[in-house]
């Protein structure tokens, strides 16, 4: 009859025929090299991270409890002892007794007035301050240029109007009279302003 249990030989030659142990696996084995391969090692790493910083976690707390449990060897006074106080380090404490010396006067003004700190604030800076500039100078420019033009039409509309007015009284004594000789005092008088303004300038 056969056996209904294997023997220690056969036990000794299937651990023998089996593969080593190779950890976990996550995602198919034939996977071509590329996005999806890059990913599932990805979460591999990520999984394997996680499971050593729970370890670290845990060997820490099994550690802080043995420590708890055993009794130290300070007393509850020493603790109280180099726990922080809130009394003043003596220099410090000599340096606050003794008496406020006067502070320096600034411009006239008595040290209360000098101890509320005043910041001056730098002025916002103004964008394109330089293309502002060249702007104000060109507009500048050309309202001078339009002046000066507009001074010239002026002068020139005057000259036009003093020639047609001077025309006009040199026709009108250039008339002939009742008997048809010019009017010689009028004409003259025409003349005679003529040559004054030509002498003023």
């Amino acid at each position: 009859m056969a056996a209904t249990q294997p023997s220690k030989q056969d036990d000794d030659v299937s651990n023998a025929l089996k593969k080593p142990k190779q950890g976990f696996q996550v995602g198919p084995n034939n996977l071509p090299d590329g996005t999806h391969r890059r990913k599932v090692q990805k979460i591999k790493k990520d999984l394997i991270h996680k499971a050593k910083i729970k370890q670290s976690y845990a060997k820490l707390k099994k550690r802080e409890l043995i420590n708890r449990s055993v009794p130290s060897g300070y007393s509850r006074e020493e603790e109280d002892a180099a726990s922080p106080t809130t009394k003043l380090h003596p220099a410090r404490q000599a340096m606050l007794d003794e008496p406020e010396k006067e502070l320096p006067q600034l411009n006239g003004q008595t040290s209360s007035q000098s101890s509320g700190i005043v910041k001056r604030r730098r002025p916002k800076p103004i964008p394109f301050v330089k293309e502002a500039k060249a702007a104000d100078r060109k507009r500048k420019e050309a309202e001078a240029r339009y002046k000066a033009i507009e001074e010239a039409k002026r002068q020139r509309q005057q000259k036009i109007e003093e020639r047609e007015r001077f025309r006009r009284q040199m026709a009108k004594a250039r008339t002939g009279g009742q008997n048809g000789q010019r009017k010689l005092g009028r004409e003259s008088q025409v003349l005679l302003e003529r040559v004054k303004k030509i002498v003023s300038e």
